[in-house]
């Protein structure tokens, strides 16, 4: 497969706004093993799956990782991207900058009114990248709470410039529970408090791992031949118990369900020749495409991603190019909403 096979000549309509009711969203349903296209309401996902099956969903949480501050000397404004915590002791972290043109080793940067944070360049690793050092003096606790408070709901440039403050609970799954993403795994954004009720009533299990959402998740292709093409890792982590659950499913011949592809990313990485997965935790650059076998999840559900996107090539990967790309047409047709804020399809 190559690049230019992800590109689709049509403009769809990115959503600015999630629904209002995360469940009222709508879903594609596209089985794989007749072709059929289905138009449904995301809540109606249970309708395709029985007792016993499994729900796998990330449980990250995004944290408040775009701040605006002063360079010294000159004022000028900065955009900092918080993208990881590099040391806890030495508040180090790892950064976009923007303008990037403007940050030499040494400059500091000034945060908040009164200059309530200082950090000091200490590296440049990117183009666009650095290494920060903030200096503070009081507890780590008091650290994160002066740098949160500072920080912005970092909701993608391309849904909207503004953002409005819903975004701080609306662009976060219900179960966001592990803090380290700085963009949110958007297939789990469609389930409410009231589906997940349904779920146990109906005795679907759940299970949770972590992928910290990272930018080089949305980084751009920029080679024909994707073989060549190097994602940038992204911490996880995959807890005892969600292994013996997604082993036991799939060993009594129920259904698992990747909930988007940050999970099926994590699920691909952990699993063994025999298609069972191990506890694990550690970095992952896994990159789906086609052709692959899929080992552990027998359905995905996910969002309507961008041309080009590696979201979209694993998503044809496991659905069929063909397909995907035909689905990908009518959902067009059919005024679905695309991006983060969009609309769901559920792959069986």
């Amino acid at each position: 497969m190559k690049l230019s096979q992800y590109g689709y000549d049509f403009t769809p309509d990115m959503a600015q706004y999630p629904t209002i009711n995360r469940d009222d969203s709508r879903l594609m349903v596209v089985h794989r093993s007749t072709g059929e296209i289905e138009h449904r309401i995301f809540k109606d996902i249970l309708e395709y799956f029985d007792e016993e099956d499994l729900f796998v969903f990330n449980d990250t949480k995004v944290f408040p990782a775009r701040l605006y501050g002063n360079k010294e000397k000159t004022g000028a404004e900065i955009e900092i991207f918080l993208l990881r915590e590099l040391n806890r002791d030495l508040r180090l972290w790892d950064v976009l900058v923007d303008p990037a043109r403007k940050i030499r080793i040494g400059n500091k940067l000034y945060f908040g009114d009164d200059d309530l944070l200082v950090a000091e360049v200490i590296d440049n690793t990117t183009s666009r990248g650095r290494t920060l050092r903030f200096l503070f003096d009081g507890s780590y606790e008091e650290f994160k709470q002066a740098l949160f408070a500072l920080g912005e709901t970092p909701l993608p440039r391309w849904i909207r410039e503004k953002v409005e403050p819903e975004d701080a609970e609306r662009y976060q799954t219900i179960f966001a529970s592990k803090e380290g993403a700085v963009a949110a795994p958007t297939a789990g954004m469609h389930f409410s408090k009231h589906l997940l009720k349904r779920m146990e009533i109906k005795g679907v299990e759940r299970a949770f791992l972590t992928l910290h959402v990272g930018l080089g998740n949305f980084r751009t292709v920029d080679v024909e031949d994707l073989s060549k093409h190097k994602m940038d890792s992204e911490q996880f982590f995959v807890p005892a118990e969600t292994a013996q659950a997604v082993n036991a499913t799939k060993q009594a011949g129920h259904k698992v369900l990747s909930v988007g592809t940050t999970v099926m990313r994590t699920l691909e990485t952990v699993t063994s020749t025999k298609g069972l997965i191990k506890a694990d935790e550690g970095w992952t650059n896994k990159f789906i495409f086609a052709p692959y076998d899929f080992n552990v999840a027998d359905a995905l559900v996910s969002n309507f991603h961008l041309p080009y996107s590696t979201q979209l090539m694993m998503v044809a990967a496991f659905g069929g190019y063909d397909l995907v790309m035909k689905a990908y047409e009518e959902a067009h047709r059919e005024g679905y909403r695309f991006g983060t804020y969009g609309d769901a399809m559920l792959i069986l």
